[in-house]
């Protein structure tokens, strides 16, 4: 037994080598295959971020129409998923269907029980489009709308918000959800994509992987977070409060601020650079400018009072706000974007697979401990 406590929540752990995602908390540099992320959000689309993730390279021009191709040809749903989708209880939440209806995929996938390289890459893209429409058609159904058929000549992002809201969305529009899903689409070693690749490891199929990292995603420290700070700035509107003075209250009553800090960041969140412009620019395009300014308030006093920055969570609240998405979606679109980086990563574990079993240091009572009969207890 060692003297030495292993880091609380394995920090600062290398737990797998992976030539996927970079990040320099310290610069503030996340890059995918090498590529920075501003670059990414700037020039690229979600379809050759995916590609990118996938194949370790961005794709040509013939390569990119044929992957979009097939991502668009993988928007199906079997009838009994549908079915499934109609039958839960009113209270199930969309974290909770997703979940259960990722883990239903899997019976009506041809390649189900076949974890070569290709046939994860095939599952790969059913996986991507089956999640967004999954998240789009369950949103339908709970309020009571029609269920929109997805439409194979438009973009994954601009098909998304068209299932999910019943009408072509804005070139506007469409280009912030494509940018936020390419902000998304990975990060490392997260929680939820560490789940995946365990689960990965024990060679079980890509499905549950997924379900496994869904799992994790639903979680409040990991998913959950830009719900929370949506539901802040709700409650700060409601009580027509100042957002500073309000968050100092919450500070003084040792309350937690969503959005704030990130485990891996000791500088600002890249991601966060680009949400933040996204949110001013739907405010002024929408012509209400409330939540972002509310969040531009919080964010500079928080900066000041506690040296803490915004993450990714913060201002993508405010964000899917103004493209007219329940706040209760935010998680799940997450899922939407991060499947990406998870079939990526389950596939490069498969690829060079080894069972990931680490260690625990135990701190128990000291070896060797007597048993004592029940009787003399």
């Amino acid at each position: 037994m060692s003297t030495v406590a292993a880091p609380k929540g394995l920090e600062g752990i290398v737990a797998t080598n992976s030539s996927i995602c970079w990040i320099d908390g310290d610069a503030g540099v996340l890059s995918y295959r090498g590529i920075d992320i501003h670059e990414l959000a700037q020039h690229s689309s979600f379809e050759e971020t995916t590609y990118l993730l996938w194949f370790g390279r961005l794709p040509n021009a013939g390569e990119l129409t044929e992957f979009s191709k097939k991502l668009a040809e993988a928007r199906k749903l079997d009838p009994k998923i549908i079915d499934l989708l109609r039958s839960v209880p009113a209270t199930a939440t969309p974290m909770q269907v997703l979940r259960t209806a990722v883990s239903l995929l899997s019976i009506y996938d041809v390649d189900e029980a076949d974890n070569s390289h290709d046939a994860n890459v095939r599952k790969s893209y059913r996986l991507t489009s089956q999640i967004a429409m999954i998240v789009a058609v369950f949103d339908r159904i709970r309020k009571g709308k029609n269920i929109v058929e997805a439409d194979p000549s438009l973009s994954h992002a601009a098909n998304f918000l068209w299932m999910l809201n019943g009408e072509k969305p804005s070139d506007t529009a469409t280009r912030t959800f494509d940018i936020a899903l390419i902000l998304h689409a990975d990060h490392e070693l997260n929680a939820s994509t560490f789940a995946a690749r365990v689960i990965a490891a024990t060679l079980a199929d890509i499905h549950s992987a997924i379900t496994g990292a869904v799992g994790a995603l639903k979680g409040p420290l990991h998913g959950g977070a830009n719900e929370a700070t949506m539901r802040l700035l709700y409650a700060i509107d409601e009580e027509g409060a100042d957002p500073a003075e309000y968050v100092r209250q919450m500070f003084a009553e040792k309350k937690k601020i969503s959005g704030f800090g990130h485990r891996v960041y000791h500088t600002e969140d890249p991601r966060a650079t680009h949400l933040r412009r996204m949110s001013e620019e739907l405010s002024k395009t929408a012509g209400n400018m409330k939540w972002f300014e509310m969040s531009r308030k919080i964010e500079q006093f928080v900066k000041e009072e506690k040296k803490l920055n915004a993450n990714v969570d913060f201002y993508s609240a405010s964000t899917y706000t103004l493209l007219g998405i329940d706040i209760d979606l935010f998680t799940p679109i997450f899922a939407v974007s991060r499947v990406a980086g998870w079939a990526a990563h389950v596939i490069e574990q498969h690829d060079d697979n080894r069972l990931i079993r680490p260690r625990a240091e135990y701190v128990g009572p000291a070896y060797p401990s007597a048993y004592t009969p029940i009787g003399s207890r």
